[in-house]
């Protein structure tokens, strides 16, 4: 039995709308986020996000303290070719450099999340999500 409504939208009958983030899209919101969290040690993003982009960082953290070519180039495939700072180093190389020395004695938890409040003009809730010290 056919359903009503509108055709064609995902081969389902009754969607009124087509979801905004597709899955290549939402995977490379996630990179650009995490690039820009290395470039920048805080981003402030949607909690939902937040969670995941801690997650992601962490493991590319985890790559960097690992140190070797399989490891940087597992981190490569995620992280962007973006200059980190004026001397030309990119991120990947301030991953691996700075952030895996930082962190060669903890293990696990190098991000936090800090709830910030709700957002003004939609009221999603807000987070900033930042490397601990």
């Amino acid at each position: 039995m056919r359903t009503q409504g509108r055709k064609n939208v995902h081969g389902k009958g009754g969607v009124r709308f087509k979801a905004a983030f597709t899955p290549s899209k939402y995977k490379a919101m996630l990179r650009n986020l995490v690039t820009e969290l290395i470039v920048n040690e805080k981003v402030e993003v949607t909690l939902p996000v937040a969670k995941e982009l801690s997650a992601l960082a962490d493991r590319m953290v985890t790559y960097g303290k690992k140190g070797d070519l399989a490891a940087r180039r597992l981190a490569a495939r995620t992280v962007r070719n973006v200059v980190a700072d004026k001397n030309g180093n990119t991120a990947l190389k301030k991953l691996f450099d700075d952030l895996a020395k930082r962190y060669e004695n903890r293990n696990g938890g190098y991000t936090r999340v800090l709830k910030t409040g709700n957002r003004r003009g939609d009221n999603a809730a807000m987070a900033i999500v930042s490397f601990v010290d």
